[in-house]
């Protein structure tokens, strides 16, 4: 490593601004500016030949400072230049300080990343292997990720945000690489990118399925943990972030060496841009709660080295230590200010930049914790409601942690929507035949009221889910009892043990026919529940197409086949029922209604209720029936007179009224419809025992006659007259 101080200009770098933060490029040259409220003096330290091992190495010292940034401006600077900076500062652990300029730094709003991998040299920790107390010197700017800067300018063409209303979205959860990597008909040097996320096939599938957005698991520049790496595994969800503004490079075609990091960003935008086109919303999954640098034996890569105890939770009576709410050993600390400037700038960034819609907030409770307790009057949440760019796109909160209290569902503010974690439980326990379900299930099917209502939010207040990414695919989940993790190397002792999962009476694979009907037909009641419940749906990339991890319900380090879609075996017939299903959902108002069902009669329509539940015997249920503790059956009636919402020119929206009959007993009921009042004539339009594709009219029947519903299985009867 040659490295020497000669500025690039006689008189050194023009004193720039201090806004914005970051490395900006004009068209003429490059503003740089870091915060740091403990450093002494900051060094810009410029890298040729791509910045790899070799390269030389400039250092600019930058002397102006205003408000604890540190910044200078360098013409003829532009996009591919590789930087960082080294931050003279006190290095004392135990007041939570740990500034070395031995460490190369990666910039907090770094724009573009130049590495992927590192190789997790001593250098890159602030002390030494052999005695942790020992304060580490060795440079580590031969093996440290460079920081480039990038340029802003991109043909956007005519590209607009969709806007889709929430109650009419369809939400798909995919990660870019495992949807894509393995698919035939996209160009093998565009697999598992952002160019092979919005390669025309992948497109034409998502517009064929129906989905309406995809939620990308991280994208933001991540690194593989070194346990990981020591086990010969990868980080592949990517919930190790080391830049916030940085799109991960891992994920451009055609690599990323040298000074062509800076390229990634265009790529990303130009996925958007065809994602939009073809009306998909684009929402990220962000993660705003800790960093890859750890807990006190991680590695100094960024924020650790620039101010420690600005950007991360320290422990208050041992400041050496990290407060962990997230189980992988640090926090952010969203009470400093500049912090708190960090998340809101990078929100801003990749709305305003790079064009995306909307947010989901991963251990989202974590933000909210300005001292010990959640607080969902928290200063995050202040901002973010009074951002004029943020509060108009799409906020979903994982609203849960690992802290004390951090389990928060049904506890955010009115402008944030939930993963709703006791819909996915009661939907899986109730097909599992679990007895007692009846009344959480009639919450969660109508939009979860009693989470959402009380302080004035709407059904779409709840992201409905089965399955995500943490956990058993659907397959996994009517295939197995138990979690089959050994391929992690943690002794099958990771991922959650609570699966309520329920293997249909084989283990793992089997060629038991009737097993096999069961499963398919198990799936199909899950799909279905999900996509005819009030409120937002999220479908698990793959599920429809009965993607399995062979029981690995926490397949976070698994970049191969284990976590890949699968598209040479995809199930056909169980894509298309998905597909018909999300199409139902479209064509019929009543079932993504805007406001909660209200239970009362409705005036200027057929003077029945907007929804009424009956037994199998064709009475309205009581309290006690509500009650059963083996109730395991329920019949409701959607009123598609009962609509409350106007369309956007004030018509009054009307749909076909429905019956939903669910059967999660084992053995076949015969059940007795409603009776004349309710309608005199239904027609089958979804049987998950029959495979029959939802929407497609099959027989007719009375209205008071009785009908057949098969066990576990769930039939669907639209009104005729």
């Amino acid at each position: 490593m040659f490295w020497h101080r000669t500025p690039l200009t006689s008189n050194g770098p023009w004193p720039g601004t201090a806004y914005p933060l970051g490395a900006t490029y004009d068209g003429a040259g490059t503003n740089f500016a870091v915060f740091s409220e403990v450093a002494n003096a900051v060094e810009l330290c410029l890298f040729d030949d791509g910045g790899d091992a070799h390269a030389i190495e400039t250092r600019i010292r930058l002397d102006e400072v205003d408000g604890f940034v540190w910044h200078g401006y360098l013409p003829g600077i532009g996009p591919g230049q590789h930087y960082g900076y080294r931050v003279h500062g006190p290095y004392h652990p135990a007041t939570g300080h740990r500034c070395n300029p031995a460490k190369l730094l990666i910039d907090p709003y770094a724009k573009a990343v130049s590495v992927t991998t590192i190789d997790w040299d001593e250098s890159l920790f602030g002390y030494r292997f052999a005695d942790p107390e020992q304060r580490n010197d060795a440079d580590s700017a031969a093996h440290a990720p460079k920081a480039v800067v990038i340029s802003p300018f991109f043909d956007w063409a005519d590209d607009r945000h969709p806007h889709t209303p929430y109650h009419e979205t369809v939400i798909y959860e995919a990660h870019v690489r495992g949807l894509t990597i393995a698919h035939p008909e996209i160009p093998p040097g565009l697999r598992g990118t952002y160019a092979g996320l919005a390669h025309p096939v992948m497109i034409n599938y998502l517009t064929t399925l129906g989905v309406t957005a995809v939620e990308l698991m991280p994208v933001h520049q991540f690194i593989t943990d070194r346990s990981l790496v020591e086990r010969g595994l990868t980080n592949y969800w990517g919930y190790n972030t080391v830049a916030f503004l940085a799109p991960h490079n891992g994920y451009a075609a055609a690599g990323t060496a040298g000074t062509r990091a800076h390229e990634v960003v265009t790529q990303f935008k130009s996925m958007v841009r065809e994602l939009h086109a073809a009306n998909i919303e684009v929402i990220l999954d962000v993660v705003y709660n800790h960093t890859a640098e750890g807990n006190h034996l991680g590695p100094t890569l960024s924020m650790r080295g620039v101010d420690n105890p600005a950007y991360y939770r320290l422990v208050e009576n041992d400041l050496r230590y990290y407060m962990d709410y997230t189980g992988t050993g640090n926090s952010l600390n969203v009470r400093h200010p500049h912090t708190l400037q960090l998340i809101m700038d990078s929100l801003r960034y990749w709305v305003l930049e790079m064009h995306v819609d909307g947010f989901r907030f991963d251990l989202a409770s974590t933000l909210a914790r300005e001292f010990y307790d959640v607080d969902r009057l928290s200063t995050f949440f202040d901002l973010v409601q009074q951002d004029p760019v943020i509060s108009q796109v799409k906020l979903i909160a994982e609203p849960w942690d690992v802290g004390p209290g951090g389990y928060q569902v049904g506890n955010f503010p009115p402008l944030w929507t939930e993963w709703n974690g006791k819909y996915r439980d009661t939907v899986r326990d109730f097909w599992r035949g679990r007895p007692g379900t009846l009344g959480e299930f009639g919450y969660r099917l109508t939009g979860s009221s009693d989470l959402y209502q009380d302080d004035g939010r709407q059904p779409y207040a709840s992201i409905n889910f089965v399955t995500a990414h943490d956990g058993f695919t659907l397959t996994d989940l009517v295939s197995y009892n138990t979690k089959h993790n050994e391929a992690n190397g943690e002794g099958n002792r990771d991922g959650t043990d609570d699966n309520r999962s329920w293997n249909c009476g084989v283990e793992g694979p089997t060629e038991d026919p009737e097993v096999l009907a069961l499963r398919v037909r198990q799936q199909r009641n899950m799909l279905a529940t999900l996509l005819l419940s009030q409120g937002v749906p999220m479908v698990l990339h793959g599920d429809e197409l009965g993607r399995t991890q062979c029981g690995n319900n926490n397949a976070y380090c698994q970049d191969n086949e284990v976590s890949w879609v699968d598209w040479s075996s995809a199930d056909q017939e169980l894509f298309a029922f998905t597909s018909a299903l999300i199409g139902m959902r479209r064509e019929h108002p009543v079932f993504r209604r805007r406001r909660f069902f209200a239970g009362r009669p409705i005036r200027g329509g057929d003077d029945l209720r907007d929804i009424a539940w009956f037994t199998e015997s064709g009475k309205e249920m009581t309290e006690q029936d509500w009650e059963m503790p083996v109730g395991q059956y329920l019949t409701v009636f959607l009123n598609g007179d009962g609509i409350p919402d106007p369309d956007p020119r004030g018509q009054r929206v009307t749909d076909n009224s429905f019956l939903l009959c669910f059967n999660a007993h084992y053995t076949d009921i015969d059940v007795q419809l409603p009776g004349n009042g309710y309608g005199r004539e239904w027609a089958v339009v979804l049987d998950t025992a029959t495979g029959q594709l939802p929407g497609s009219r099959g027989a007719t029947t009375a209205g008071d006659a009785k009908i057949t519903i098969t066990g576990r299985s769930l039939v669907v009867l639209e009104r005729v007259t």
